[in-house]
């Protein structure tokens, strides 16, 4: 409901002057003279006269590569959202909360990272665009009137340290020189009097219009601002030379080490007086290392995360230099992610006061809707830690890690996107995932595996689950032209594979990158065969895919596709079956040849029905206890845990988070990306408990598309009790049971129009909207 008000509240601004969607803007990208691709931090004002405060002002504004909006002083918007060239976000907002009688200041501040950008970041030169939404906002159209600058005092400050640990591609670090920068320069009573006019650069064009050299092209950004809220840090570990809040005198080192308690992602925010000519080094990091010498710094080992003694920093940074004023603030243009901050400091001729050190969280405004409560204490401090994870890993896209990528891949998307669904009801930024996965397809048809990105980079199996997650996306939310508009981009994806199929039917070589998981036993993460052919692993992707796209164009699209898909993937299954099935071990093997088996292989082989119940429940408890099999890694525990649930195996769950209870004693407050001593320490690819624990333990799934009815088949395992909530499309679902022995009671709360079945053993129940009691 709240998307379907914002998104009529944008129509209704565009509609006041319907040009906007169907010509070219009457405003134009705006920048300054000499900005062109290259770094640079820009600054833009314009001031306006009102005749009094009005009760909307409403604009639309964007820029390359990202902006923030101040009016009268006050931060109004940040943005725009990743995207691509082709659709270049621009955001709604009323200024009027801002705004007053006579004369206002809009100011904005626009920064072009260039060669030093973030992987994430798809660019094409230095702009900046407003455009107001009717004739009164008109006036703040660029670039008549705006005047610009360009900040002297920022300077990139790679990141990429030689030893650290490999794939850092967040971006550069900040160098700023306090005497270069123009203090309150967004303010109302800056003096502007030496800036010089910006200067029209391109049209502004909506999508879909006819053009020859216009460079971007708009649509409206269907996200939310990103949550913004004050969060102050939490321990002083280690003060030498210093202490925080306090006093740094002439020609002195200090070094503070501050512990956030947990990893966030927030703008930091240091508050300075004097110390004119001082370095402060600003160093972020999700955790302390244990130096290790003769070792390269990436082999460090973090250990405990709540341990300090014997440690050390090692981290991405940013470097301020104040210029001796009053109450300086510097604050990063983009946020950093962080659980421990260490401050460096070198005074020259002037004491330096520190007055103060906080942060502003950041991060998609996601609500926590759902609950889970029981007997069993971890169980909580689990949810906590996985819905702290999947928070910082969603921004304005799903992120692999806040730290170190800050990329939207398709294997962390399909399982961050079921724990939006399942713990917030939120299915915006799973449609923006699964739109900007369409638009980055590959003339040869399939997606990249993460996007956006400027450099493009190929997981063909990442497409295989993305068809599979368009499925998913089906079964929870009733979105017909949305779904609809996928079908090419399905057919593009399955038509590689089909052009790539082995001579034997299984799936031939994949070119690319033909990653599955990090298991430790996969070169890179590639199942055998993956490379040579006839990967089991692979092609039970493939069939998934097929089975998806079957039912998808059985409802939105052609039969004749939906027979063929079914085929193709009775066939991939009969193939596997009949040619890695091996009898002796009761397991299937990861090629034709036998030589490796995974528990990977078995994992798909169960959910994609290769063997009938009975036999797949006895293959899942054989892998469940097979400790010769490769083995999963977190990420890969969703499809372990879908496994078990489809086996009939769901009461044992709750014994397959003891690698998460370990994980708690080990002080982590994110879950990471790999078992052992992970590069990240925040992956919510493995945050798949907190959609788990509704799904299996409590039991809550959709028994039709789009939520339309509920199956509620609940695994309590060792638990007494359970009580759990979590949001469907029409309201909230309440259960709450009580087991003795093998008998379970309860009650299960319906919403409004929704109606299901409870199913416990041999026990089949109707549910009704409202509240239904289980005997």
């Amino acid at each position: 409901m709240r998307y379907f008000l914002w998104f009529c509240s944008v129509m209704a601004a565009v509609a006041g002057n319907p040009e906007l969607s169907r010509e070219p803007w009457p405003a134009k990208w705006a920048s300054h003279p000499e900005a062109g691709r290259e770094f640079g931090v820009y600054h833009f004002r314009k001031s306006i006269t009102l005749a009094g405060k009005p009760a909307a002002f409403v604009v639309h504004v964007t820029g390359d590569n990202r902006y923030e909006l101040f009016v009268n002083g006050t931060r109004a918007a940040l943005g725009p959202s990743r995207g691509d060239l082709q659709h270049w976000r621009y955001a709604t907002v009323d200024l009027a909360p801002y705004l007053h009688e006579g004369r206002n200041t809009l100011a904005a501040v626009v920064w072009n990272w260039s060669r030093y950008a973030p992987a994430a970041q798809i660019t094409n030169e230095t702009g900046f665009l407003m455009q107001g939404a009717g004739e009164a906002e008109s006036v703040v159209n660029t670039p008549g009137g705006w005047k610009c600058l360009r900040d002297a005092a920022y300077t990139p400050l790679d990141r990429h340290r030689p030893g650290f640990p490999i794939g850092v591609l967040a971006g550069a670090g900040e160098t700023v020189r306090g005497e270069l920068y123009p203090w309150g320069w967004e303010k109302a009573d800056f003096d502007d009097a030496g800036w010089g006019p910006a200067v029209a650069i391109s049209n502004a064009m909506p999508y879909g219009l006819r053009n020859d050299l216009d460079r971007w092209f708009l649509v409206p950004d269907k996200l939310p601002q990103m949550e913004d809220h004050e969060v102050w840090l939490r321990r002083l570990v280690r003060a030498e030379g210093g202490t925080l809040p306090g006093r740094i005198p002439p020609h002195a080192k200090a070094t503070l080490l501050v512990d956030n308690g947990v990893v966030t992602t927030a703008y930091p925010e240091l508050t300075v007086s004097g110390g004119r000519g001082a370095t402060i080094e600003a160093v972020y990091s999700e955790a302390l290392y244990t130096p290790r010498p003769g070792e390269r710094e990436s082999h460090w080992p973090k250990g405990n995360r709540d341990e300090t003694e014997g440690k050390v920093m090692l981290g991405l940074a940013d470097v301020f230099h104040p210029d001796g004023g009053a109450r300086r603030t510097f604050r990063p243009l983009w946020w950093r992610t962080y659980r421990y901050l260490q401050l460096q400091i070198q005074t020259d001729g002037e004491a330096l006061t520190l007055d103060a050190f906080k942060g502003r969280y950041t991060a998609y405004p996601f609500r926590e809707l759902a609950r889970v409560e029981a007997p069993d204490p971890d169980l909580a401090k689990i949810w906590e830690v996985g819905w702290r994870t999947a928070r910082l890993c969603a921004h304005e896209t799903y992120m692999d890690c806040p730290y170190f990528e800050q990329m939207q891949y398709v294997g962390d998307t399909r399982v961050q996107s079921l724990i939006s669904l399942y713990v917030a009801g939120d299915d915006r930024l799973a449609r923006n995932a699964i739109e900007q996965y369409d638009h980055s397809r590959s003339a040869d048809g399939i997606t990249c595996s993460r996007y956006p990105s400027n450099v493009p980079q190929y997981i063909p199996p990442f497409s295989l689950l993305w068809v599979s997650m368009i499925h998913d996306y089906w079964m929870h939310r009733q979105d017909d032209a949305f779904l609809r508009a996928r079908l090419p981009g399905i057919r593009s994806v399955l038509g590689w594979f089909e052009q790539r199929r082995d001579a034997s039917g299984l799936s031939g070589p994949i070119a690319w990158w033909p990653f599955v998981d990090w298991a430790t036993t996969w070169p890179h993460g590639n199942p055998p065969g993956s490379e040579t052919g006839q990967s089991a692993v692979v092609s039970l992707e493939w069939a998934e895919a097929l089975g998806a796209a079957a039912d998808l164009e059985a409802q939105f699209g052609e039969k004749s596709f939906a027979e063929r898909y079914r085929r193709e993937a009775g066939a991939l299954r009969a193939k596997i079956r009949a040619t890695c099935w091996d009898e002796a071990r009761g397991e299937f093997a990861d090629t034709p040849e036998k030589r490796s088996y995974s528990r990977h292989v078995n994992i798909l082989a169960a959910l994609e029905d290769l063997l009938p119940p009975v036999e797949r429940r006895r293959l899942m408890e054989k892998v469940l206890a097979d400790n010769t099999l490769t083995e999963t890694t977190y990420y890969f525990r969703h499809y372990l845990s879908r496994a078990i649930n489809k086996a009939g195996l769901g009461e044992r769950y709750i014994e397959q988070l003891a690698p998460y209870r370990e994980m708690l004693q080990q002080g982590l407050t994110t879950w990471p990306e790999t078992p052992g001593d992970p590069r990240s320490d925040c992956h919510a690819w493995s945050s798949s408990p907190n959609y788990e624990l509704l799904a299996t333990v409590a039991g809550i799934e959709p028994a039709e598309p789009g939520f339309r009815s509920v199956r509620v088949r609940p695994h309590l395992g060792p638990l007494p009790w359970l009580r759990a909530r979590m949001p469907h499309p029409r309201g909230m679902i309440e259960v709450d049971f009580r087991r003795q022995g093998a008998e379970l009671t309860g009650t299960v709360t319906l919403p409004a129009g929704v109606d299901g079945v409870f199913e416990h053993g041999a026990t089949r129940v109707k549910l009704s909207a409202g509240k239904n009691t289980i005997q």
